[in-house]
């Protein structure tokens, strides 16, 4: 593996995109580029196979994360979600009442709303459920948001992932261009992108670390992070990117990372999900 490389101003185009300037490009385009950029720098990797992040291009820690998955850390979370889902609330009524395709609705998230013009993340959906309900709102980091995700995210286990940008709305384009300059921008005091960690160096050390391709990367959550100890939602690893760089974290489920996941997750159309999920 090599160390991290930084960018210069010769880059090639990814997405449309370069460290240096703008390029027009659909978003059917960018996800055609994005896709076919990780296949053809992991040539041996399946292309399924990239939901496994960082394992799927490292024999040696895919070795250990498999024993993990033996026995896996996130099985409390998905216990503990499952009786969130069929408990009653006040009322008397279950989240079923809200989603009733539900459990399996993970692949179904996020997509835009034309009528409040904005993206719509699964957590946001279990939050206006909880309050038409007379529930309090979850917190959207840890703790019982991402049990239930967690329950919800096994159960829609194989789904494939199909984010729509409904082309009959400028405002749905709006938002997806926004989280993906979002992506590409630096920030911080390391003056780092989540391009330059995960499109440029993926396979590559940052310090002892081996950098996962950004193919994949929405699929399996919510994770349970051995760093943390704990489960944590997409919106907790932004903001732990975020601060990993010495920038101020954006409010989880705010704007920018709602828009952000709205590009990310696009860019996995096809990829199947396999959350919940073990990481180091």
């Amino acid at each position: 593996m090599n160390k991290i490389i930084m960018p210069t101003a010769a880059l090639v185009t990814v997405l449309g995109l370069t460290w240096g300037g703008v390029a027009p490009a659909t978003p059917q385009e960018d996800q055609a580029i994005w896709q076919g950029y990780y296949q053809k720098r992991f040539p041996d990797v399946p292309k399924k196979d990239f939901v496994n992040g960082v394992y799927a291009i490292d024999p040696i820690s895919r070795e250990s994360w498999e024993a993990i998955e033996e026995f896996p850390p996130y099985e409390m979370a998905v216990s503990q979600g499952e009786k969130m889902w069929n408990a009653p609330f006040a009322n008397g009524k279950t989240y079923k009442n809200c989603f009733p395709d539900g459990p399996a609705i993970a692949g179904t998230y996020p997509y835009w709303d034309k009528e409040r013009s904005m993206v719509v993340t699964l957590p946001l959906a279990i939050n206006r459920c909880r309050e038409a309900n007379g529930g309090g709102p979850l917190k959207y980091k840890k703790g019982p948001i991402a049990d239930i995700l967690s329950y919800i995210g096994y159960q829609s286990r194989g789904q494939i992932t199909k984010v729509e940008i409904p082309k009959d709305d400028p405002k749905a384009l709006e938002a997806y261009e926004q989280g993906k300059q979002f992506y590409f921008a630096r920030r911080g005091q390391l003056n780092f992108s989540c391009a330059n960690c995960h499109v440029q160096n993926p396979g590559n050390l940052l310090r002892s670390d081996i950098l996962s391709p950004a193919f994949g990367h929405t699929t399996h959550f919510p994770v349970y992070r051995s760093k943390w100890g704990e489960m944590g939602t997409l919106h907790r690893r932004f903001s732990g990117c975020n601060k990993q760089v010495r920038a101020k974290p954006f409010k989880a489920q705010g704007e920018e990372y709602r828009n952000l996941e709205y590009f990310l997750t696009y860019m996995q159309n096809g990829l199947p999900l396999n959350g919940p999920g073990a990481r180091k």
